[in-house]
């Protein structure tokens, strides 16, 4: 199976700092997946035009059956990640953020500014998280099954989880 990892980020894309939440994504399937991944990894600026380039690659050229993103999703102006989304999906599937939002609020109440959302593009599924490794935990185990059986609808073999 085929994932993706994007982390948008102007300044680990720049060699500010470290990317932690692309490799905190890998970490958590491959925790909780006992399938192997095969993943492809992107780290680029939170510019627009080069998300949904890469988005689109990724999900017409490189046949990921997940893309999952990091950053990008907050309220500053760089912050692009969910237009960029919006703009390359053919189907939102908006209760991926709201649950996100709701439940992450319980932890930390500026959790509403995070504007993540997830769509499909053809057998794709992609899905925005917050930028930060402590929201991806928080986040990809509400998400899990609905990335499962939503993998399962567009067409791709059903994941088994590890026991």
């Amino acid at each position: 199976m085929k994932f993706a990892r994007i982390t948008l980020s102007d300044r680990a894309s720049a060699g500010i700092y470290e990317d932690r939440s692309g490799p905190a994504i890998e970490e958590f399937f491959a925790a909780r997946l006992a399938v192997a991944v095969d993943w492809e990894r992107v780290l680029i600026p939170d510019d627009r035009a080069g998300i949904e380039r890469t988005l689109v690659r990724l999900c017409d050229e490189a046949g990921c059956a997940l893309v999952v993103t990091t950053g990008g999703t907050g309220p500053s102006s760089r912050d692009v990640t969910p237009e960029a989304t919006i703009a390359v999906i053919e189907r939102e599937m908006p209760g991926f953020g709201e649950i996100m939002r709701v439940q992450s609020f319980a932890n930390v109440p500026t959790a509403i500014l995070s504007r993540g959302t997830a769509g499909t593009r053809g057998r794709t599924l992609i899905v925005n998280l917050p930028g930060n490794p402590r929201a991806v935990g928080e986040c990809l185990p509400l998400l899990l099954p609905a990335i499962i059986e939503c993998l399962d609808h567009l067409g791709h073999p059903r994941p088994v989880l590890r026991a």
